[in-house]
């Protein structure tokens, strides 16, 4: 079963990575293979989603619990879908030169063990691949123009 975990050091706050992560509803926008995002449910703590993904010709929909500690973590409970279990987990963390420390971690398994064998030939490639796009959009989102400061950046709300 795939896993992986990491730490990455970046040049913008806390609540501007958990803004990113937790705003479910435009992964489409950016993430590579989400084709669309159905929201069941959304409060301040808590979001049930379902995700569409695609890829050459497959289709499966991901159900998700989302708990969201503002702007501490976000975590990933998987409900229903392709998976034998998902597990996912954001920690933001002050860097001290103003930029921010984000723990990720992904631990998952495909029901069927061919899709596990097939997906553990490529999990690194496309972990890295959905890594850049959330930088990328985060470099979109909040990257200064000209001035020296971050904030006053747009929201994705």
């Amino acid at each position: 079963m795939p896993r992986h975990e990491e730490t990455r050091r970046l040049p913008y706050s806390p609540e501007q990575m958990f803004e990113l992560v937790a705003d479910v509803p435009r992964y489409p926008e950016f993430l590579p293979w989400v084709s669309a995002i159905r929201v069941r449910s959304n409060s301040e703590g808590e979001m049930l989603a379902d995700m569409i993904v695609g890829f050459k010709g497959l289709r499966e929909t991901f159900t998700s619990r989302v708990i969201k500690q503002r702007p501490h973590s976000v975590h990933v409970d998987y409900i229903d879908g392709p998976l034998r279990h998902l597990s996912n987990d954001w920690r933001f963390r002050p860097d001290g030169d103003g930029g921010v420390l984000i723990d990720f971690a992904v631990d998952f398994a495909f029901k069927n063990r061919m899709f596990e064998m097939l997906a553990g030939q490529v999990f690194d490639r496309a972990l890295r691949k959905m890594i850049g796009a959330f930088e990328a959009r985060a470099q979109a989102l909040y990257a200064p123009a000209t001035s020296g400061s971050g904030s006053g950046a747009h929201s994705t709300a």
